[in-house]
């Protein structure tokens, strides 16, 4: 006997279900990661504010074989920490106490010399324009004791080269980002990493996030080994930013659902409906059809739907969000 389901109407929307985004990934993503070779993944789905997939995969620790936990193993996912630095900056904009288009060396203890006349601000540094040489060198350490220097230390001793006019092209800046952070603390009177936690993790109750480097003595058995790969077999070193607000945080998936809503929601709990249009709709688009710059979030297309998002990775993992 066959029993034929009535057809579904072509105007009617699949509906995404967590049984049905739950089958797909545990039946993709074991293959996915022994045929790379990874050695444990987080992976999170929200749809309408609701959490529909937080799944783990592989082992967090190879020597004890201890299994990803989504709710509770913390993974590095470097450049995606720039959202939390573009939230924050936005915060104090919606203050009064950050202008995005006032000349940044308003806000610093040092100088950021002009270039072709121009001054850097705020505006160039979120969308990436501020024509800053990226560079590499002292951007990760191994050391624990880089992780106490100072961050304005760090920027005095670091400010890149111009090869750009402000406004003009763009081109990703590390630096530029932690000057942002640096922005952010001398603003608000805040240590950086006290100001993410008092504003952003307490309100959306990410309770296993933090920006400290170290890793504080409490939050370490959570941490993933940060293996380059299974068949070596060895877990990497906690990587220290001294740039902190660009690549820093620490954090599990459960906790990055809550900050995907909150800016999906009109940035409830974080800033008001206005503020988080202007983050997510004002566009710089330096090169037409092509992506773009939102304030701090990349813009992308990609088979006619618009996704806001922002990719990040250190040396050794890598965790990419979008936010549709």
């Amino acid at each position: 006997q066959a029993t034929l389901a009535a057809p579904v109407p072509s105007s009617a929307a699949p509906q995404l279900t967590s049984a049905d985004v739950n089958a797909w990934l545990d039946g993709f993503m074991p293959l996915a990661l022994a045929n790379s070779d990874i050695v444990g993944a987080e992976v999170v789905v929200t749809h309408n504010g609701e959490v529909v997939a937080n799944r783990g995969y592989g082992y967090s620790n190879l020597e004890t074989r201890t299994p990803v936990d989504p709710a509770t193993t913390l993974f590095r996912p470097g450049s995606i920490s720039k959202l939390f630095t573009w939230t924050a900056v936005m915060q104090l904009v919606e203050a009064g106490k950050i202008d995005l288009d006032a000349d940044i060396n308003s806000y610093i203890d040092f100088e950021i010399p002009a270039f072709e006349g121009q001054p850097i601000t705020m505006r160039h540094i979120m969308t990436h324009t501020t024509g800053f040489e990226e560079v590499i060198r002292d951007l990760i350490a191994s050391d624990p004791a880089a992780g106490q220097m100072a961050l304005g230390d760090y920027l005095k001793n670091h400010i890149p080269a111009r090869i750009y006019a402000p406004g003009t092209m763009p081109a990703y800046s590390n630096y530029a980002t932690a000057l942002a952070g640096y922005v952010v603390q001398r603003t608000s009177g805040e240590p950086f990493a006290d100001y993410i936690n008092t504003h952003i993790f307490v309100p959306l109750g990410m309770r296993n996030s933090t920006f400290l480097q170290p890793l504080p003595e409490a939050m370490t058995p959570a941490m993933s080994g940060g293996y380059k790969n299974e068949l070596d077999g060895e877990a990497g070193f906690f990587e220290i930013i001294p740039a902190s607000p660009a690549g820093a945080l620490s954090t599990t998936s459960a906790d990055m659902a809550l900050f995907m809503n909150a800016h999906l929601n009109n940035g409830a709990g974080l800033v008001r409906p206005e503020t988080a249009r202007q983050m997510h709709e004002t566009v710089d688009q330096q090169f037409p059809g092509v992506n773009s710059m939102l304030l701090g979030f990349y813009q992308e297309n990609y088979s006619g739907q618009r996704i806001i998002a922002h990719g990040g990775g250190n040396g050794v993992q890598r965790l990419p969000a979008r936010h549709g």
